[in-house]
C-alpha cells in the first residue's frame, strides 16, 4: 500500500509534535525538580526576594478570608530554618491543606513586605505519617 504525501506530512507533523511535547514535560520537570530526589529544594531562610524557590515545610497556621472579603486561602509553612507565607488568591479551600501536613511549594517570593509571601505556588503534598 503507497503512502500518500498528504499521511507522509502528519506523521512528520505528529512525530515534531512528540519530540517537542517530550521535551517540554523534561523541562517543567527540570524546572519543578525530582519530587522524589528534591535536590533543588532550599532552606527557607536562605530565600531572596524575587527569586524563584522551592521550599518544603510543614503547614503551621491556615487563615480563610471572610466571607465578605474577596477568597484567599493563606498558610504558614515552617522547615527548621524559618517560615514564609503562602497565599492562593481566588480559593477558600484547597483539599488536603490542613495544619500539621508536609508540602512541597514552587513560585516567586515577594519582597513587598516584611514577611515573605509566595502568590498561587505550585505544590505538591507529601503523604501523611500514618
Amino acid at each position: 500500500m503507497s503512502v500518500g504525501p498528504l499521511t507522509q506530512l502528519a506523521r512528520k507533523i505528529s512525530g515534531a509534535l512528540t519530540r517537542s511535547d517530550s521535551q517540554e514535560l523534561q523541562a517543567q520537570f527540570n524546572r519543578c525538580g525530582n519530587p522524589i530526589a528534591d535536590t533543588s529544594v532550599q532552606d527557607i531562610k536562605t530565600c531572596h526576594p524575587g527569586q524563584r524557590v522551592e521550599v518544603v515545610g510543614t503547614v503551621k497556621i491556615v487563615a480563610i478570608r471572610p466571607p465578605d472579603m474577596p477568597p484567599a486561602l493563606e498558610i504558614e509553612l515552617a522547615d527548621s530554618t524559618g517560615t514564609v507565607n503562602v497565599v492562593w488568591l481566588g480559593r477558600r479551600k484547597i483539599p488536603g491543606i490542613v495544619a500539621g501536613r508536609t508540602m512541597k511549594v514552587c513560585g516567586r517570593l515577594t519582597g513587598n513586605t516584611d514577611k515573605p509571601i509566595i502568590f498561587n505556588p505550585r505544590y505538591e503534598l507529601r503523604p501523611t505519617q500514618q
